[in-house]
């Protein structure tokens, strides 16, 4: 089966997780080639269809596979080739995106969502509908000795250390609430902000620090959180995406309201307890290479 990856390359590359995605594909026997769209907003975007419909005609694809609504719109312009879009969160919670969103997933031919929130949003109902969350790197995300990766890090071994979701200037993030609650304890605690680190670095520092810390108002995942899990670091979050029901059975992992109090309680008990999850067992169903098997079955029924 040959397949068009259409996606958003303003970066110069694609998407981390869609390029992990993509690989687990060709491990399958997919064969895959990558169109990158240049270009911002909807006038953006259409610039490309006249390069993008050359490439869908001279390689005569079995389907084409979209990420984020607006690409899915792009993509569905054409007729010749099927298209399946897969949404991830911001192309239908951001006001702004939604409708283009809303369209493509009308005009395609099947819709994936990395939460089943998404589908409920767009109103998108039936058989031609998968909830399939993105995948987690399980061979870079594992357990590491929590001192070991401090020494690596040059961490102290006695200092508390939390590591934030994201970059503390996301709005989204809210790291206002974070450090918040970190004032709300009487306690010595570096918060670090997850921000510009590689996929390794990201694995060490999860199994450094005491805990994840979410303040969120809003996610679809996070895949952040499957990423701690698989370290066996434990997690705080507020009550976003699919947090609740993933960690309901995982040892020390809490969700809070939006309350600063409760939140630094919580913290308050990791910190004192020093204990790990247990995590990394749930998170089998979630590897790279279950995910792809998912979408396969999608692509060959389609």
């Amino acid at each position: 089966m040959k397949v068009l990856i259409c996606a958003s390359g303003n970066t110069g590359r694609l998407s981390p997780f869609v390029q992990e995605q993509a690989e687990s594909l060709i491990i399958l026997g997919i064969q895959v080639d990558y169109f990158l769209i240049s270009g911002k907003g909807i006038l953006g975007y259409l610039k490309n269809y006249s390069s993008f419909m050359k490439m869908i005609k001279d390689k005569k694809y079995d389907l084409v596979h979209a990420h984020y609504g607006l690409s899915g719109l792009l993509a569905t312009l054409q007729k010749k080739t099927p298209v399946i879009v897969t949404f991830h969160g911001s192309d239908v919670n951001i006001k702004k995106n939604l409708p283009f969103s809303l369209l493509a997933s009308r005009l395609s031919r099947n819709n994936i969502f990395v939460h089943s929130s998404l589908a409920r949003r767009l109103k998108v109902s039936g058989k031609n509908i998968h909830i399939i969350p993105c995948g987690v790197d399980l061979d870079t995300f594992s357990p590491i000795d929590k001192w070991v990766a401090r020494e690596k890090l040059g961490w102290q071994k006695n200092k508390n250390y939390i590591l934030f979701s994201s970059g503390f200037h996301n709005p989204v993030k809210n790291a206002a609430l974070a450090k918040s609650a970190l004032k709300s304890i009487d306690l010595e605690v570096k918060l670090i902000e997850l921000k510009g680190y590689t996929k390794q670095q990201v694995c060490q520092l999860m199994n450094a620090a005491d805990l994840l810390l979410i303040t969120s108002f809003s996610e679809t995942g996070p895949i952040v959180v499957k990423e701690a899990l698989a370290c066996n670091c434990p997690i705080i979050s507020t009550n976003v995406g699919d947090v609740k029901s993933i960690t309901k059975k995982i040892d020390n992992c809490f969700v809070t309201s939006y309350n600063p109090n409760e939140i630094g309680e919580k913290i308050r008990i990791m910190l004192a307890s020093g204990l790990r999850s247990n995590g990394r067992i749930f998170m089998k169903s979630y590897g790279l290479d279950k995910v792809a098997q998912k979408i396969k079955m999608v692509y060959v029924n389609i």
